[in-house]
């Protein structure tokens, strides 16, 4: 595979010239207009995450009952401990219920529609909001089918209008569509998108084309599974069971269109037949029917077919797909990996497209692509002129002045760290640090994760196989990464400003600055299953932090709330989400730190500081590993069990040579201690242990350890 390419960047490409002043005003009110389930759902998410939100509808009685929808929403979300009484009541307090469109604040800073899908609807409330909003006001639109280049010139303000695309239910599902229109401005397109992120979400950046991304490939499926069952090839029950055997999913076509509801799979794909002229997008006779008489799919049990229709449903739903799949890249709506990231994220496949393409191999998914291309009486898409395997790029590198921010864009699966990514991130660092014009490196995660740590399935299927070497290989390359970081002339800058664990974390440490926000969460898991952190972490948190903070953080793998990291010095500024870009503008000026190891938290008076001096003190980390509290320590109270539980629950093996060698920190400089984790591996990986507690988080079970 090619690692790092920049001629297959087609979303580089779309984005040309997209170079915008890091310290643009963000966005910081947003108002709904459309209190149903989608714009309900918005205001919801919107305000989880602490952006004041106008939920705004005709009538009172439409405004309350979206408040009553996120009520009922909320309350479940207690039920099941995801959030407190009080942060519902925060939440809650941050949504403004306004009646009429005429009545949104003037100074909001984006508003988004999510009305019915009627062009005349729409266009007359962005006549309205034109009217009321102030100059500076972003207008968008949660279309899901509607040309965004139309609505954008009827709204009065071309230049601040967006396609908007969030995915049902807003709240819970990470993916958004962001479309901007022909004249979308740069700022209005970059002020987006980092709404966008502060609400966690992964985002596609695509052209205005008939059904955008996913609703693209996925509202054809559906119809194709109806055409299956009028042309007799099965029941409902078995093509349903045929396709979520094929795509990996939970549920087949017609469980879904019962779910969301035949009406909107026969009015999406009508569309799509007109707009893309494809009479093969038109609704299916049995699909009309059952929407003229008011019914759902009556799909039933039996699930029994022959091998010979169950190939057929296969070869007909995959084909589909990967044709497309294919279009969608020839005309450059956005780039392949986007489209399987369309797939996994927001449709739940386990398997992109193109993924699935290269797994099934390329021969058989081209002639399945070819069938369908026949089938539906276009021509074969250009992507599909090939014989090898589809590369795909996670590492997106892009230079904005002096600053050269490298994304790891692998959010459907945490930005997780294997070899494909470590290599990728290798070279967008070699371009980065070799570009003359560049004096700063900004490290960050696509979606709401920095790094989720290493591919944990690597590790264990090459113990399995008894590849110890392969092991080796790729964590000496991800110090070698590292050290691209750590020796690098730029100013280098760690966005943490999500969820950094294991692998992710150390890789932050490498750099000169971390920058934080409220959702910081930090931790080191490894010795919990089996291991101990071997890119550094071992070694950086002890000389940043300490030796008793390194020992707190990495022996127990006590999680890091972002106050917490902050005081222990892993954070080197925490800031509101507002202030990142301004921030990143601050250490760009500063430069490099005077003293990026000084071997003490930034805050030695905090409580964590203080009880982890005096917990993980030298004098009692013999009585620690043994499994005994240390002597003035009281059991009964809460921190001291819950360090104690938290190590009992730790890998024996994995626990004393993790701090063997965080002790170690103190003896050496950096590169030798480096070298002692590395030299360290093998040891550590032939364990059983190491197997047992890799393969049970997998499995997501309990590991039992034995000390061997």
């Amino acid at each position: 595979m090619i690692p790092y390419s920049d001629e297959s960047q087609i979303a580089a490409d779309f984005m040309e010239g997209f170079e915008v002043a890091l310290d643009m005003q963000p966005v910081q009110s947003v108002a709904i207009i459309g209190a149903g389930n989608m714009g309900s759902g918005i205001a919801q998410k919107t305000a989880q995450e602490e952006f004041d939100v106008q939920m705004v509808d005709r009538e009172a009685q439409w405004v309350e009952r979206g408040q009553s929808i996120i009520a009922d929403f909320l309350s479940e979300a207690v039920e099941r401990r995801i959030f407190s009484p009080q942060q519902v009541e925060d939440i809650q307090s941050r949504i403004t219920g306004v009646i009429g469109t005429e009545n949104t604040a003037p100074d909001t800073d984006l508003v988004i529609e999510a009305v019915f899908e009627d062009f005349d609807i729409k266009t007359a409330v962005f006549n309205t909001l034109n009217e009321v909003c102030g100059d500076k006001t972003i207008l968008a639109s949660n279309t899901s089918s509607l040309s965004v280049n139309d609505l954008s010139a009827a709204s009065g303000r071309p230049d601040r209008f967006v396609g908007l695309h969030f995915f049902y239910h807003p709240a819970k599902n990470r993916l958004v569509e962001v479309i901007p229109g022909q004249d979308t401005s740069t700022e209005t397109i970059a002020r987006t998108v980092q709404y966008c992120r502060g609400l966690g979400k992964v985002v596609i950046l695509c052209k205005d084309r008939p059904g955008f991304v996913v609703n693209r490939f996925f509202v054809p499926w559906l119809n194709e599974a109806c055409l299956l069952l009028q042309e007799g090839i099965a029941s409902a029950a078995a093509i349903d069971a045929v396709a979520m055997k094929a795509f990996r999913i939970g549920m087949g076509p017609f469980a879904l269109m019962n779910l969301t509801g035949p009406p909107i799979a026969l009015h999406s794909t009508d569309y799509l037949a007109e707009q893309l002229e494809t009479p093969r997008y038109v609704g299916a006779e049995n699909l009309r029917e059952m929407v003229a008489a008011g019914n759902q799919w009556d799909i039933g049990e039996d699930t029994d077919c022959s091998e010979e229709a169950a190939e057929a449903i296969r070869v007909r739903l995959l084909g589909q797909v990967f044709a497309v799949a294919g279009q969608i890249v020839d005309e450059e709506i956005c780039s392949m990996e986007d489209v399987d990231r369309g797939a996994k994220v927001g449709l739940r496949w386990a398997r992109g497209p193109f993924e699935l393409a290269n797994r099934l191999g390329m021969s058989e998914a081209k002639a399945m692509a070819e069938d369908y291309c026949e089938l539906a009486n276009f021509p074969v898409p250009e992507s599909w002129n090939r014989d090898d395997s589809f590369d795909f790029s996670y590492v997106d590198l892009s230079v904005d002045g002096s600053i050269a921010t490298v994304t790891i864009n692998r959010p459907e699966a945490m930005n997780a760290l294997n070899e494909t990514v470590v290599d990728q991130l290798g070279i967008a660092l070699d371009k980065a640090n070799e570009n003359d014009s560049v004096d700063t490196i900004v490290l960050d995660g696509a979606g709401k994760a920095f790094v989720a740590g290493a591919d944990v399935k690597f590790f264990v299927d090459k113990i399995r196989a008894d590849s110890f070497p392969d092991i080796y290989e790729f964590t000496a390359n991800g110090h070698t990464v590292q050290d691209k970081l750590e020796s690098s002339t730029k100013t280098t800058i760690a966005l943490t400003t999500g969820l950094a664990l294991g692998g992710g974390l150390e890789l932050a440490l490498s750099c000169d600055y971390r920058i934080g926000t409220r959702k910081t969460q930090f931790r080191f898991p490894e010795t919990s299953i089996g291991i101990f952190p071997g890119l550094g972490g071992t070694q950086r948190p002890a000389r940043i932090s300490g030796i008793p903070a390194a020992r707190w953080a990495v022996l127990a793998g006590n999680f890091m709330d972002s106050q917490t990291a902050a005081d222990l010095g892993l954070v080197t500024n925490l800031v509101d989400i507002a202030d990142v870009d301004s921030t990143i503008q601050s250490l760009k000026a500063k430069g490099k730190p005077a003293n990026k190891y000084p071997g003490k938290p930034s805050n030695p008076e905090s409580k964590v500081a203080m009880f982890a001096d005096a917990f993980y003190s030298d004098g009692n980390i013999k009585t620690i590993l043994a499994g005994t509290c240390p002597e003035g320590f009281d059991l009964e109270d809460k921190n001291v069990s819950r360090q104690m539980k938290s190590l009992s629950r730790t890998a024996p093996i994995a626990l004393s040579m993790a701090c063997d060698l965080i002790d170690a920190a103190g003896e050496t400089e950096l590169p030798a201690g480096l070298s002692k984790e590395l030299a360290n591996l093998e040891a550590i990986f032939s364990t059983a242990d190491a197997l047992e507690g890799l393969s049970a988080l997998i499995e997501g079970r309990k590991p039992t350890y034995q000390n061997l």
